[in-house]
């Protein structure tokens, strides 16, 4: 097995109204129980805004920290999922069924190495 980054990629600004998280809140719910069904999950999360993030830049023997995100941009990483799969096929089929529950894009990544390279 490997582990695949599933990050949703959300339009900036705030949440969209209630009438319309709840259906989506339920079908992520409903995701992430199918994942730990099928041992797929390894974990998964949403995120606050970008303006509540925060940046540390190297600067020579220094670190520089700043508010806000890295880079400004029209979508922001909203979430994220960590899962196992055999391969890229399987990751992406997780993928469809994730954005079909969140109505938003899902970008697939694959971790280098394998889980026990970065599992305690």
């Amino acid at each position: 097995m490997k582990h695949y980054l599933l990050s949703i990629q959300q339009p900036d600004g705030g949440p969209p109204a209630p009438e319309v998280l709840e259906p989506i809140m339920r079908d992520v719910a409903a995701f992430n129980q199918e994942l730990r069904d099928a041992e797929a999950w390894v974990f998964a999360g949403g995120l606050h805004l970008p303006h509540a993030a925060a940046v540390a830049h190297p600067q020579a023997d220094d670190v520089l920290i700043t508010d806000g995100p890295y880079t400004e941009g029209k979508e922001h990483v909203g979430g994220l999922s960590i899962i196992k799969a055999p391969d890229l096929d399987s990751a992406l089929e997780w993928a469809r069924k994730l954005a079909r529950a969140t109505t938003l894009p899902i970008e697939v990544r694959e971790f280098q190495g394998t889980p026990p390279d970065h599992l305690p």
